[in-house]
């Protein structure tokens, strides 16, 4: 995993000054070694985090000349050895043993589709010397980010929105779309948008080409069918398949990697599912982490229980830290430095804390992202289910919206009030082709739109501030194509009586003990940014008092008053503070834009 930036200028040399102002914000990402390159309109940049080839080979940004392609590319592709190997079949060369010159290789040979055939996640830009064109792209689920600003003059990019803002020149004006995104999707702003006019990102499954006059063209190369298929199959066939599945997703990310891996243990079923698949794989004296915070009387604060009785059955070599309130508050600020958009789940600042530690240890981890929205495994999908009242939207809506559109408008100021932006998206992401039932098309749109810019995004900000990789086998889009075809009752568990995630139910049992399987469903636990009192209201009331929010004019007074006010009766449908979305976003306004 690395830091990826550039410039293609349109109108003189690009600047590699420019580049190299984007490169510290992407340090992190990438520690282990940094570059930056510029040839006549192009300039490209790159933080190395080595994991496949550690030698200098596969420094970046990466040239062949033979071919006139030079790369900057951050992820990881993991049918890298046999395409590598195909390509050395056909007469291709190769300086290097990774699978960053394969991504070369496979555009030269295949040109604009070379991305169908990766499997992966991924980020990249190319610059082709002979079409004088950029050619970038982004896996299939959105993993990895790439971001970008273009103006008349440039098209700039990078893997963080910091990078883009170090250069000083974007426009940093609020979008209006994006901000009713960020109070209503709690905090999920759909690419291309962000919540500043002058940064886009890509879409995941997508490629784009830039030509030396700044002419975008954009094409979606993966697509979603959410259909039944042919043969109908029953539950136990469907278990054997996506059992399979799922063993070659966590094998394929245990294999491509020069250095060991570990896994981020939270003690519910799905990381202690990829323990249990890491043992069947033969991996021996894994490495497992779990973190926890304090209790609340509301909630408890840690999993602990439940990743003991993991460990205790695999013999992990085990890591488990408690952290107190004390020491989180201290380090919020911190977590929000590294935040490319603003991020108001709580467990970002958890994944944030855990990969601080975690990194001391390791540098590849897996992680159980994505099961809860492959599999249906989310409190508010039965619901949905049962809900046969209304549009889509409707039914979609009443159960995850954050808040209605006429709260939004008490929400924000005059300046930033406008139609029901969310509603119209959702009811477009809905609407699309080829996916058989209600159920069939939220779990769609959750795992290529939401989950990108929700724990996906998370993940991969807080691990990448500590130069920790995080694969997630759950989102092997392999797996995900399977999956969405399965008829959502089997998910739900509807018929068995299993509950949600039914089918991994039944895959684990056997595997992992029965008091993680049977127990109810648990989320990465942080109350204190869920119950807000004490020090924690303090800080927020300082925020949303200060000078800078007051003259920023986001937020209409009123209703912040009666947030502070009364801060543990309003909560989202997700049951997330709407105290801490409000002050989330104006402490990351004031962190990146008031001193970029």
């Amino acid at each position: 995993m690395c830091g990826i930036c550039g410039e293609l200028n349109f109108k003189t040399s690009a600047s590699i000054e420019k580049v190299r102002q984007m490169l510290p914000a992407l340090e992190k990402r990438g520690p282990d070694f940094g570059d930056a390159w510029q040839h006549e309109r192009i300039a490209l940049g790159h933080r190395r985090l080595a994991i496949i080839d550690l030698s200098e080979h596969s420094n970046q940004p990466m040239h062949d000349r033979e071919l006139g392609l030079s790369i900057v590319f951050n992820g990881a592709i993991y049918n890298y050895p046999e395409l590598r190997q195909q390509f050395i079949d056909e007469g291709y060369n190769f300086q290097s043993e990774g699978d960053t010159e394969v991504i070369i290789k496979a555009y030269h040979k295949w040109g604009t589709d070379c991305a169908r055939h990766l499997h992966g996640m991924f980020a990249f830009a190319i610059w082709d010397e002979k079409k004088k064109q950029l050619y970038v792209a982004r896996d299939r689920m959105g993993i990895k980010p790439f971001y970008f600003s273009h103006t008349d003059q440039y098209f700039r990019f990078a893997s963080n929105m910091q990078a883009l803002l170090a250069t000083g020149d974007v426009d940093k004006s609020i979008d209006p779309v994006a901000l009713h995104n960020q109070f209503t999707l709690h905090a999920v702003i759909p690419a291309p948008r962000t919540i500043i006019n002058g940064v886009r990102k890509l879409e995941p499954g997508t490629w784009m080409t830039i030509d030396s006059d700044g002419n975008e063209n954009h094409q979606r190369y993966w697509f979603l069918d959410a259909t039944r298929p042919e043969q109908e199959l029953s539950e136990e066939e469907w278990t054997d398949k996506i059992h399979d599945a799922l063993q070659q997703a966590v094998r394929k990310r245990i294999d491509v990697a020069d250095v060991p891996v570990g896994v981020l243990l939270s003690g519910g079923l799905d990381s202690s599912l990829l323990v249990a698949l890491l043992a069947e794989a033969g991996v021996k004296d894994l490495l497992t982490f779990s973190i926890g915070f304090e209790d609340q009387p509301e909630e408890k604060g840690s999993e602990f229980e439940y990743s003991d009785l993991v460990v205790e059955r695999y013999q992990t070599r085990h890591h488990k830290y408690l952290i107190s309130n004390s020491e989180v508050l201290p380090r919020l600020p911190e977590a929000i430095q590294n935040m490319s958009e603003p991020m108001v789940g709580q467990d970002a600042v958890a994944f944030y804390l855990l990969s601080e530690k975690v990194s001391q240890q390791v540098k590849v981890v897996q992680s159980g992202q994505g099961a809860d929205e492959v599999f249906a495994g989310y409190f508010w999908f039965p619901l949905m289910y049962r809900d046969i009242n209304g549009s889509d939207v409707d039914r979609f809506a009443r159960y995850y919206f954050d808040r209605p559109h006429e709260e939004f408008l008490q929400t924000v100021t005059e300046s930033y009030r406008g139609e029901d932006y969310t509603t119209q998206i959702v009811a477009d992401l809905l609407g699309q082709a080829n996916a058989d039932e209600f159920i069939d098309r939220v779990l769609r749109m959750d795992t290529t739109t939401l989950i990108v810019d929700d724990p996906v995004k998370r993940v991969d900000n807080m691990t990448m501030a500590w130069g920790l990789e995080a694969r997630v086998p759950f989102l092997d889009h392999h797996l995900v194509e399977l999956a969405a075809k399965m008829p959502p009752e089997m998910k739900l568990g509807l018929k068995s009586g299993l509950g949600s995630k039914a089918v991994l139910k039944r895959i684990a049992r056997g595997l992992v003990p029965d008091a993680v399987i049977d127990r109810p469903k648990g989320y990465f636990p942080m109350p204190a940014l869920k119950y807000v009192r004490g020090e924690f209201l303090d800080f927020m009331r300082d925020i949303l008092d200060s000078q800078a929010c007051r003259e920023r004019g986001v937020f209409e007074r009123a209703y912040v008053e009666k947030l502070l006010a009364e801060p543990d009766k309003h909560f989202t449908n997700l049951r997330g503070s709407k105290l801490w979305h409000l002050a989330l976003l104006e402490l990351w306004f004031q962190t990146h834009l008031d001193t970029a």
